[in-house]
């Protein structure tokens, strides 16, 4: 598979990512991850780590920010691959009134690509 294929299919990957996050879907996010998530949280005074199931029950019991109009942008600012399997993608996403830095850590499955290491930080916007 050529870099651009294999691009194209992580681009699709992280609009599911997004929506899911944006519509609050554990449904759709479970398409995104790997059922092995490492989910950690690095902002300074709120690191936490979970697994996937953690994870999806805190996404099942969140109000989407989809259903309050909340602003929402995000940048791929960096998608690099380390061969056929592995990869890593930098991105931001603004919702829920915080700025969100994510490095994602991907693996190439039977089932196509997943994040298997979600690592971000986030800061409380001003506006």
């Amino acid at each position: 598979m050529t870099t651009d294929a294999r691009e194209a299919e992580v681009r699709e990957l992280l609009k599911l990512y997004f929506d899911g996050l944006y519509q609050s879907s554990s449904d759709v996010l479970r398409a995104v991850f790997h059922t092995d998530l490492a989910y950690v949280n690095g902002t300074a005074g709120n690191y936490e780590r979970m697994g996937l199931e953690d994870y999806m029950a805190r996404i099942d019991a969140r109000t989407p920010p989809a259903s309050r109009g909340d602003l929402r942008e995000e940048v791929i600012e960096r998608i690099e691959f380390k061969g056929d399997r592995i990869g890593i993608i930098e991105a931001r996403m603004t919702m829920m009134g915080r700025n969100y830095q994510d490095l994602l850590t991907i693996i190439n499955t039977d089932d196509g690509w997943r994040v298997l290491t979600k690592v971000f930080s986030f800061v409380e916007r001003k506006d």
